[in-house]
């Protein structure tokens, strides 16, 4: 078995390009998306990702409706997602685990605690599909 695959979604490149040398250094495979449709694109033409790093103020559908998106595909429906905001809003909060959202992490988020995420949201153990 390879390594584990993960899905940036992000408007910012520079964001993108720190996420994934981040991961690219722990051993991810990484893919990107810079808005909501791109994402699902990719969700619906590849293999799903492990795990999707989901911004949620993007251009277009935004990253709730993206997750609600993925939530209805088959085999994608339990795809770990970590939500990313520069908000702090009770809202995004409570949408986020609505949709069933693995976590929220706030920009500017602590690199360590970022992977921690990641690591625990990919070992966990999801529906056979």
């Amino acid at each position: 078995m390879g390594a584990n695959r993960v899905l940036i979604v992000d408007d910012d490149r520079t964001t993108i390009e720190m996420l994934r040398s981040l991961l690219l250094l722990e051993g991810y495979e990484v893919d990107s998306a810079t808005y909501g449709e791109a994402a699902l694109r990719k969700v619906l033409t590849t293999a799903p990702p492990d795990l999707i790093l989901l911004d949620i103020m993007l251009p277009g559908l935004d990253g709730h409706d993206v997750a609600r998106a993925i939530r209805s595909i088959p085999g994608a429906a339990d795809l770990p997602i970590i939500f990313l905001t520069a908000r702090r809003s009770l809202e995004d909060e409570q949408l986020a685990l609505e949709e069933d959202g693995f976590a929220l992490l706030h920009k500017p988020f602590v690199c360590r605690e970022l992977l921690e995420k990641v690591r625990v949201a990919i070992s966990r153990p999801r529906s056979p599909a």
